[in-house]
């Protein structure tokens, strides 16, 4: 059953106003390890149900939508706002069988046994309880034919040129900010282990490894307007500053940094992230 009451637990430490840099994210280039198996399950169960956990601005929920349009979606987000992006977003695109509700993974608004798939992208990193978290992701989904994909990022696989120094020095303070905020940077190697902690059966895992590559430059300008944010004025450079990690002004020279890759010809990002399909 569903836990009545929850320990105080981190916040999602990054905060919603520097992620729009997750507006370039879908099923096709975040999700492609789950497609075959939900295109596998809508075809032979078209009423399918999907549960998309942390979902954002739903850019991901939408283009999953789209793979079981006799299904239903549900998308949660612990934002109010960041779902009602989320629903205009679906509008915009034309999907209409998604419901939004406001929920926390570690205490899903969600019957036991309620969904045929579950997804979550990049919230089991920020979590300092993340094995909770996959618990409650096998409770609402059935015990017998679900599937449950589940993607984090490894955030020590930050590779990126030019190799700035103050981008380098960015990359340490946002590993470690994130940490010292209760989260981890080596999620997605951890995902097979937190699925065995949370009683999941070794032959029900599979692991693969996907990964990002940004170069053109329009992607870049919104990952470098980002990650810039977040020195100049966001979580990362607040707890920063109050960590005694960098001044104002090193913080301000990593941020124009950002600028410059973004504009750079030869500039490009990539990291690597862990997924994990747990089949029932």
């Amino acid at each position: 059953m569903a836990q009545t009451s929850q320990p105080q637990r981190n916040t999602y430490f990054p905060g919603h106003q520097d992620v729009k840099h997750h507006q370039l994210r879908t099923a096709e280039n975040c999700a492609a390890y789950l497609l075959p198996a939900l295109k596998e399950k809508a075809a032979s169960s078209p009423n399918l149900t999907l549960l998309d956990v942390g979902a954002g601005p739903g850019t991901i929920t939408a283009s999953l939508a789209k793979y079981m349009p006799n299904g239903h979606v549900t998308a949660t987000d612990i934002s109010d706002k960041v779902l009602q992006s989320a629903a205009a977003h679906a509008e915009q695109v034309g999907v209409n069988n998604i419901t939004f509700q406001t929920g926390s993974v570690y205490s899903l608004p969600f019957p036991d046994d309620s969904f045929d798939v579950v997804h979550v992208h990049q919230v089991l990193c920020y979590l300092d309880s993340p094995v909770d978290a996959v618990k409650e992701l096998l409770r609402v989904a059935k015990p017998t034919g679900s599937v449950i994909g589940i993607c984090e990022t490894d955030m020590r696989s930050w590779s990126f040129w030019p190799l700035l120094p103050a981008l380098q020095r960015f990359h340490q303070i946002q590993m470690e900010t994130h940490e010292a905020n209760g989260g981890t940077n080596v999620a997605g190697p951890q995902l097979i282990s937190w699925a065995l902690k949370a009683g999941v059966r070794r032959e029900q895992v599979r692991m693969t490894q996907g990964s990002w590559c940004y170069s053109e430059r329009a992607e870049k300008e919104v990952w470098g307007a980002s990650w810039a944010s977040r020195a100049r004025t966001g979580e990362v450079g607040k707890k920063a500053l109050s960590m005694g990690l960098a001044t104002k002004d090193e913080l301000e020279e990593m941020a124009k940094a950002w600028e410059a890759w973004a504009v750079a010809e030869d500039g490009c990002f990539a990291l690597l992230n862990g997924e994990i399909l747990i089949q029932r």
